[in-house]
């Protein structure tokens, strides 16, 4: 591991996982919320929605410019500019006096924790190598579902003694934690090894993975699975509690149910892929998917129950494909990692926002809307492994 003088190699796995839940904790720990959100402003279904999306879309964005500038002017500088931001972007939503300025805040939280998980990612490359860089994807990706599994719980939690505002000062509690951790670490990317070109140039680095044919297939392949889960993230406090007539609290519950198969999905990895080949891999992910999406629309619409237990093997799918997806395209990426972690990040982000919109469209109700989804993204991604497959998977 690179040397380091305040974090321990436990340190940094504990680091990397807490910045690789970022993203849950800021958008599942209100979750429970977003009913009340919307009537606490007067706003609908879909604007409420899009204190999501927006955050979403500014992470996606966020990761493609913080990937480029990670590599020029290190992975700390990056961190501790993203952190300030996210803690900022917080407190802007605790004082929202309207949704707009909500969405604003989600804005600029969505732009700090592009920065987070851009330098997340890198620093496994940087720090780690082979099979030891293998078992910190799982233990990161398996750890970082305490995240989803916790945030709504406490979520829900909250609002047993607060309403929706807890959650933003938890969150900028969260950010604190991050900074103080940020300025600890020592500097993993070494001066010669930075990329020497300008700024604007440095952004031209995107185009190299770009023109990487097998490199973006492949992305592409894992990448679409992101959106069915996004759109599931948008519409399931409203499936649960106005459809279903759940509490907050018994939501959370359900919630924590589908996060908790990624500890499944997540932890199975390591023994499946020595029993498999990725081919083989891949093939059974695209059957899960497909079944998945059929039980939603079916069995999915008769009780909270049944409708959780149709999502749960497409949320144990995506969790496998993390790891699975990630160690196949850091491998691929031989140098200018932030770059390629960027690339990573960014595009199933956007698939991801692109869910949440698809997600609150007027369907004629949200779970047919969700099956659909499933289904369709199972279909783009066999399509897409039909090339991925020629390249040589």
């Amino acid at each position: 591991m690179h040397n380091q003088k305040y974090l321990s190699a436990k340190a940094m796995i504990g680091f990397i996982t807490f910045m690789n839940m970022y993203p849950p904790f800021s958008t599942d720990m209100y979750l429970p919320a977003l009913p009340e959100i919307g009537n606490y402003f007067g706003a609908n279904e879909f604007l409420v929605g899009w204190t999501l999306t927006i955050f979403f879309l500014m992470f996606a964005v966020s990761m493609v410019l913080c990937g480029p500038l990670a590599d020029k002017y290190g992975r700390k500088r990056v961190l501790i500019s993203g952190t300030i931001i996210y803690i900022l972007a917080s407190l802007t939503c605790v004082l929202a006096p309207n949704i707009y300025i909500l969405i604003v805040g989600r804005f600029f939280q969505g732009i700090g924790s592009g920065a987070t998980i851009t330098v997340s990612t890198a620093l496994i490359k940087d720090c780690f190598r082979g099979k030891v860089m293998t078992k910190i994807l799982v233990i990161t990706q398996a750890l970082g579902v305490i995240g989803p599994m916790a945030a709504p719980i406490f979520g829900g939690f909250l609002l047993r003694f607060t309403d929706w505002h807890g959650a933003f000062w938890a969150l900028t509690v969260v950010g604190i934690v991050n900074l103080i951790l940020a300025f600890l670490l020592t500097e993993t990317l070494s001066p010669e090894k930075r990329y020497q070109g300008s700024i604007f140039s440095s952004v031209s680095l995107l185009t190299g993975f770009l023109k990487q044919k097998s490199f973006m297939l492949t992305l592409i392949m894992f990448a679409i699975f992101t959106a069915p889960f996004m759109a599931y993230l948008s519409v399931s406090s409203f499936v649960y509690i106005e459809h279903f007539g759940l509490t907050p609290q018994e939501y959370s519950y359900f919630f924590a149910g589908s996060a908790g198969a990624s500890v499944l999905g997540a932890m199975s990895y390591m023994r499946v892929k020595k029993i498999f080949t990725n081919d083989r891999i891949m093939q059974i992910a695209l059957t899960i998917a497909f079944t998945s999406g059929i039980l939603v629309l079916l069995p999915g619409h008769f009780s909270a129950v049944l409708f959780l237990i149709s999502f749960l093997p497409f949320a144990t799918l995506l969790s496998f494909n993390r790891p699975f997806s990630m160690e196949i395209l850091l491998n691929k990426a031989k140098e200018n990692v932030g770059t390629a972690s960027a690339m990573i990040n960014f595009v199933p982000n956007m698939f991801g926002a692109i869910g949440m919109v698809l997600g609150t469209l007027p369907w004629g109700d949200f779970i047919t809307g969700l099956g659909i989804i499933i289904l369709g993204a199972a279909f783009i991604s066999t399509t897409t492994y039909i090339f991925v497959r020629k390249e040589g998977f």
